[in-house]
């Protein structure tokens, strides 16, 4: 496989170790071993790890971790689940395995570029679904409608959305998955932001795996619980689909780690004290970013996310969304990734879970930076 270099990643590896004020980050604050052990009262249980061998883990994932897993879906058992290095692994797997040369596939627009990368990658024909800041980057339902063809093998659809916060209601998923259904495609759909809904806003549709054999759901423990360092994701669907990137995944990962499949048995029968933690966050921190955009009006704006941890916002500057970016970083130690990595120019990419304090600092940096720069390139 030839692929293209994966733009947002690139830029992400060039600056998170070097700046003070990370707001491009795309997860809720990181936790430690020990803050889970105190989040959860499992502390005892983490302790006892330190003294077992660091086996080779089971290659699917323990059964009690796929117990869990299934558990936050209907209709599904442990054999639908298969554990990833990532919700990144999973999507790959999919991909890999349901897809060939030829296909049609139509992916949300903009997106995390893996998910039209892969597919392009692979020799598809990938066709973009795009979500359009003056329709407040809703899901337009009849233009997928008029994308989809007998070719079509696979809807990709992301809810809540990276980067806008947008979300697909129940109503809305039923018909993308009737759509799919008309033609026999898959719809596959990342879930990394599942359980983000965000204060008054209605909560984004329920996994695609619950809508029938044709849904595939794939999620991770990254965003929603800050442990982007256990590397552990998941995809659930039908057992033969399971069964074949199990199979394929013998010569990529082999199996996921040992302690990370322990203490991810650990996170999953603890989800709602962690995500207690995670929503207190992230509404805090929205409302920081809110009451930031309302003293800059005029210069910039946004789309307020109606679920997730991110949102783009747009500014009034004739500035490449790469050079702001690259400078900001640079010149005032603080990321907000380019809008061009998701093909929106004159935006900037924010995650608004990281610890409230260093939110709070880095906006008001970041604030004064861009209106500098606006004083000197002048506002449209």
């Amino acid at each position: 496989m030839r692929i293209e270099p994966f733009s947002l990643e690139r830029w992400m590896t060039t600056w998170e170790t070097e700046v003070q004020y990370d707001l491009a980050e795309s997860g809720i604050q990181p936790i430690s071993v020990n803050e889970l052990g105190r989040l959860t009262g499992e502390q005892d249980r983490i302790a006892s790890l330190l003294d077992e061998p660091l086996l080779y883990s089971e290659a699917t994932g323990t059964i009690e971790l796929r117990n869990l897993i299934a558990g936050l879906y209907s209709n599904t058992g442990p054999e639908n689940v298969l554990v990833t290095t990532g919700a990144i692994e999973a999507n790959f797997l999919l991909f890999n395995n349901l897809l060939v040369q030829g296909d049609e596939v139509v992916v949300v627009d903009p997106c995390y570029q893996q998910l039209a990368s892969v597919p392009k990658a692979l020799g598809c024909e990938v066709k973009h679904w795009t979500l359009r800041a003056d329709n407040e980057f809703r899901y337009d339902l009849d233009e997928l409608q008029q994308l989809v063809s007998p070719r079509t093998r696979m809807i990709v659809v992301n809810s809540p959305h990276n980067p806008t916060g947008s979300i697909l209601s129940q109503d809305e998923m039923n018909r993308v998955y009737e759509i799919a259904e008309s033609v026999g495609a898959w719809v596959m759909s990342d879930e990394a932001y599942r359980w983000l809904t965000l204060p008054g806003q209605p909560e984004s549709a329920k996994p695609a795996r619950e809508l029938g054999e044709s849904g595939l759901s794939v999620s991770t423990l990254s965003k929603p619980f800050g442990l982007p360092g256990l590397r552990l994701g998941w995809l659930v669907g039908p057992e033969d689909v399971v069964r074949q990137c199990w199979w394929f995944r013998d010569y990529v990962s082999l199996s996921p780690g040992y302690l990370n499949d322990r203490l991810a048995q650990i996170v999953l029968r603890n989800r709602e004290s962690l995500m207690d933690r995670t929503r207190q966050i992230a509404s805090g921190n929205l409302e920081l970013v809110e009451q930031w955009i309302r003293e800059r009006e005029g210069l910039i704006d946004w789309v307020r996310p109606r679920g997730g941890l991110l949102g783009l916002l747009s500014y009034r500057m004739d500035v490449p969304s790469s050079e702001l970016a690259d400078s900001l970083a640079r010149d005032a130690s603080v990321m907000l990734a380019p809008g061009s990595a998701f093909g929106n120019e004159h935006h900037l990419r924010i995650g608004f879970g990281a610890n409230p304090e260093k939110f709070r600092e880095g906006l008001e940096v970041a604030g004064q930076y861009i209106e500098r720069v606006a004083s000197e390139r002048g506002v449209r």
